[in-house]
Formats: structure tokens, sequence, C-alpha cells
């Protein structure tokens, strides 16, 4: 099943990124009507998502080739069965979630990328064994399993934001509960979880300068009016 279910649900998600990428308006579009305090730079996630896919791929071809008559015996197949159902929920989420956030349905939207995130994060830290870095097979169930929460950590800010708080600026209490959220992660956290809550955090963080440089442009912070009693050399 897992062989099957799988890649089946990798197949659905791809289509569904590329429908929302080539659709109009384009997940990009909705992206630029909708910014909030949690908005990311959206090229990164674009810079995520190539990488990632060469991972999944990677990861569904030893899933593919794996001898599951022997699993008892290889704890390192039995994790990537053990993954499957998981990924493939995943993978079903995000596609969900990216037909109503085209149709502009972001509380709708909102469901799927938190269905997501819990469902990465419980296997991360509650399902997976440590990683044999001898092994193929555990090397990439983890990378997979952990880019995958990674970057649904950086979908669910910035889902949540645009959904109830459009156009909305972060408060000082906003921006210290980031931090400790991030940093309460980052400490449970091994390196591969870890660099990907810093990508986040880059992301979110050349978000947020680019939505104020657009605004100041659009409604710059200063006036311009003559002083009285100055001359013009």
């Amino acid at each position: 099943m897992a062989k099957w279910l799988a890649p089946l649900s990798f197949a659905v998600d791809f289509a569904a990124q590329n429908y929302g990428m080539l659709s109009t308006p384009s997940m990009k579009d909705v992206h630029d009507a909708n910014l909030s305090f949690w908005s990311p730079q959206p090229f990164f996630i674009a810079g995520f998502f190539f990488p990632q896919q060469l991972f999944q791929l990677a990861w569904l071809w030893r899933l593919y080739k794996a001898d599951v008559s022997v699993e008892p015996m290889d704890a390192d197949i039995g994790t990537m069965i053990d993954f499957a159902p998981f990924y493939a929920i995943g993978n079903l989420c995000i596609a969900t979630w990216m037909i109503f956030w085209n149709s502009s349905n972001l509380k709708t939207a909102n469901v799927f990328v938190t269905i997501n995130i819990l469902t990465q994060l419980y296997f991360i830290f509650k399902r997976i064994p440590p990683m044999n870095k001898k092994s193929i097979n555990s090397v990439l169930t983890h990378v997979v399993a952990k880019t995958f929460a990674g970057i649904g950590v950086l979908d669910l800010l910035h889902n949540t934001s645009v959904a109830y708080f459009v156009h909305q600026q972060p408060s000082t209490t906003l921006k210290v509960l980031t931090g400790v959220g991030f940093g309460l992660l980052a400490s449970a956290s091994d390196w591969i979880f870890g660099g990907c809550l810093v990508y986040d955090l880059v992301a979110l963080s050349v978000g947020a300068a680019a939505i104020v440089a657009a605004r100041n442009l659009l409604k710059p912070p200063y006036i311009s009016h003559p002083v009285a009693g100055y001359q013009p050399l």
C-alpha cells in the first residue's frame, strides 16, 4: 500500500502546485493581494520547493525499490513505511489547500495547512526513530519528513495571518511570541528541522522588509514643504 499511496499523493500535490502557479489568479497573485505580518517573501517558498521535490523523488524511489518482505529485519524500511501515510496526508492537505487558496477562501485553506503541520510535527517528534547516518533510507526519511514539517510551519504562519489579520502589522507581543515559539521548536530540533526554522525566519524577515518598503514607496513617511525664512543658494 505504501509503495502506491505515497507516489500517488506526490503526483496529486505536484499537479495542484502547478495549477496554483499557472492558473489565473495565480498563487502569487493571491499572496500579493493578501499581505500580512507573517507574509514571507514568496520566492523563498519556491526556492525551498525545488530541492525538496528532489529529495522526495529520491525517497519515493527508495520506497518503491524496498523489499517490504524484509521489513521486520530492516528498521529503516519500516520507518519509511510508517511515514508513508503521514506523507500522503500532508500532500493531500497541501493539494486541497491550494484549491481554496487560489479561490481566495483563506479561512478554509487554513484548516488544511493546520492539519498538515500537526500531522508532520507529530511524526518527527513522536514517531520517527533516531537517524542512522549509514543508511540512505533513514537519512532520506529524516530529510523529507523534517523539511516537510519545516516548510509547514511557514505555511501555517503565513496562511493564518492572511486569513484572519490581512493588511495588519505585528504588535510587540506578537513579535515576542514569534521569537519564543521558534526558540522552543528549535530547542527540541535537530539540525535539519532547525535549519528549516532558520530558513522560515529569513523568509518572514525578507517578506516583512518588502512590505514595509512597498508601503513607504506608496505612502512615503515624510513630507515636503517650504521652510519659512529659507532661501536656496
